[in-house]
């Protein structure tokens, strides 16, 4: 609780069972989390059977792998089912650091922010943290376009460590998004389109055989579609193409 406000953090979680208890001990060790959310997407380890040994922790299986964007979508209807006012999303592998989520927390419970990213590119945590080089070139390079094409001034659109506030994640249209890694570009563009600022904060970066990564193929498809989602933002903008987020019809994440 912080501000009288009810933290959630979610997890998104597939083969964390390394990781997990770690990622949690140093997101607890801050006193403000009230639960932990998480959301297990078919795991072939045991991060299962030791998120439900951790306390103040709700967890959920899915029964088949549905995708990262999938994923997401359960973490955040779960936390605005449980009554959150802000909720965080972390990975369960400690590639992000959970020391940032009293500042990230403030940051949307003061706010200033509805929305507050943890980035890696900031600082240069990036490549200091073990980031391969042709990750941070792919993303140094998406992420130019992207802002090029939304009018953006994001550091990187790629960061699995976010912060939002209820009101904000109650406005996106969560289910019409991919249920694949593009999820992350999405909702940021969405955010964007409804005139919410972002802020940011650099975030050190830890890459180890442990952390969760997508292949080259697959990364090839994410930039993709990262492109796609902002080329569409800027024909919607023109009024080529629907509107990426319907103003006046705007619908409410399911609880």
């Amino acid at each position: 609780m912080l501000s009288g406000q009810k933290i959630v953090v979610v997890m998104p979680a597939y083969n964390a069972a390394r990781t997990l208890r770690q990622t949690y001990d140093e997101v607890m060790a801050h006193g403000i989390v009230d639960l932990v959310i998480v959301v297990d997407d078919a795991s072939h380890d045991e991060t299962v059977a030791i998120a439900r040994t951790l306390p103040n922790v709700q967890v959920e299986v899915h029964p088949e792998n549905r995708g990262y964007g999938a994923n997401q979508k359960t973490c955040y209807r779960l936390a605005l089912a449980a009554g959150a006012d802000i909720i965080i999303m972390i990975h369960p592998d400690y590639q992000y650091t959970p020391q940032l989520i009293p500042a990230m927390t403030a940051l949307v419970a003061s706010g200033l922010y509805p929305c507050v990213l943890g980035s890696r590119i900031l600082g240069g945590g990036a490549l200091r943290g073990g980031m391969p080089w042709w990750k941070y070139v792919a993303n140094r390079f998406l992420t130019f376009v992207e802002n090029f094409l939304i009018g953006a001034k994001l550091s990187e659109y790629h960061t699995g460590y976010r912060a939002f506030s209820r009101q904000l994640l109650e406005r996106l249209p969560l289910q019409t998004n991919s249920n694949d890694f593009v999820f992350d570009n999405q909702i940021l563009a969405q955010i964007i389109a409804l005139g919410c600022a972002i802020g940011e904060v650099t975030c050190p970066a830890r890459y180890m055989p442990e952390a969760s990564s997508i292949n080259f193929r697959r990364s090839v498809r994410y930039g993709l579609g990262c492109l796609a989602t902002a080329l569409r933002f800027r024909l919607a903008r023109c009024g080529l193409a629907q509107p990426i987020v319907n103003h006046q019809s705007e619908r409410k994440t399911p609880v």
